[in-house]
């Protein structure tokens, strides 16, 4: 079969590989018929130091299950399913308290040296715990909006609860990418009333406003926490929610939090430090946060993607084939593409 392999910074290719196979009694075998490629995956495309053996890309996925082992339960042949970015076994402490990610037996997609799902198919260890059982055709129209929730909308709702989002209140969003587009979607759908989107690029800007940004903050730095605070009557937001990882947007996310505000952090950090620990402090500012567990936010989002009362799929505005993923990495490196849908058939 065919899969994506980056060998290093800017290395993207698509090889040949030997097809997955049931290895655990606990495993599925999934044809993937919806992947993407994810901001998290340009850390790497611009980072990565060479490697020999490469490493399998993609952890978002929609796919139809082909086998399971003698001990799956919960997903059978046939049956279209999200694959979460997080494989977990359903049945530990975390898991049982909807934190997938913290599973005991955790792995994550993509990462490590486990295999990728921006290929052809998957092995997916745990399925039970893991694998989500949709209600839909392969084919179906909503494909897009279900594909997001393996990532990031589940992710951007993650963000929302993390920095205390509720009715009434105001969020800024700090980064324009698919998982802050999420994030106001998020913010909206938990009644915030003023939702402030931080970013730059007029594609993006213009969707968040479609999903219910009511401002736009464009400036970085101390200037956009001084229009943050025009635009809040000096005091900052209610909750932060921040979804790039880096320094300066750590900075700015609590530099725009009232006192007694919220950060939800969901961008990977880049560094090993949080960045203004006396301003949290004498704020009173919580920050939380960390990998969405996405497999415990599935069965409210769904249904809402089911109804029409979000349409998260969106965010995609390039799909593509198999063979094209290496100028997906590109494009989105690139800024020429929010977030990359790929059709592996």
């Amino acid at each position: 079969m065919r899969a994506t392999v980056m060998y290093g910074a800017g290395d993207v290719r698509i090889e040949n590989v030997p097809d997955p196979s049931i290895i655990e009694r606990t495993d599925a075998i999934m044809r993937v018929v919806r992947a993407c490629i994810c901001g998290s995956d340009l850390w790497p495309y611009t980072s990565m130091a060479p490697s020999e053996t490469g490493q399998s890309m993609g952890h978002e996925a929609v796919g139809v299950v082909e086998d399971i082992g003698a001990d799956v339960r919960t997903v059978k042949p046939g049956d279209v399913v999200v694959m979460p970015f997080a494989f977990s076994d359903g049945t530990c402490e975390f898991c049982h308290k909807g934190l997938q990610t913290a599973c005991v037996h955790v792995g994550f997609f993509g990462n490590n040296g486990i295999n990728g799902a921006q290929a052809e198919a998957l092995r997916i260890p745990l399925a039970d715990g893991t694998l989500f059982r949709l209600p839909v055709g392969e084919e179906d129209a909503l494909m897009p909006s279900l594909l997001t929730l393996s990532d990031v909308m589940g992710t951007g709702h993650h963000a929302a609860l993390a920095a205390k989002v509720a009715p009434g209140k105001s969020v800024a969003v700090v980064g324009d990418g698919a998982v802050g587009l999420c994030g106001v979607i998020a913010a909206k759908r938990l009644g915030a009333e003023q939702i402030i989107i931080m970013g730059r690029h007029a594609d993006r800007i213009a969707l968040a406003k479609e999903f219910g940004a009511t401002d736009i903050v464009s400036e970085r730095g101390a200037e956009a926490v001084a229009r943050v605070k025009v635009l809040t009557g000096g005091y900052g937001v209610h909750s932060v929610l921040e979804c790039v990882g880096l320094d300066q947007s750590v900075e700015t996310a609590i530099a725009i939090a009232r006192p007694g505000g919220a950060v939800g952090r969901v961008g990977v950090p880049q560094h090993e430090a949080i960045p203004s620990a006396r301003p949290s402090f004498y704020g009173n500012i919580t920050i939380g946060g960390g990998p969405a567990p996405v497999r415990a936010y599935i069965d409210e989002l769904l249904l809402d993607v089911l109804e029409g009362r979000i349409d998260p799929g969106r965010v995609f505005d390039r799909v593509i084939g198999l063979d094209e993923v290496p100028d997906g990495y590109r494009a989105m490196n690139d800024r020429e593409a929010i977030k990359v849908m790929v059709n592996p058939s």
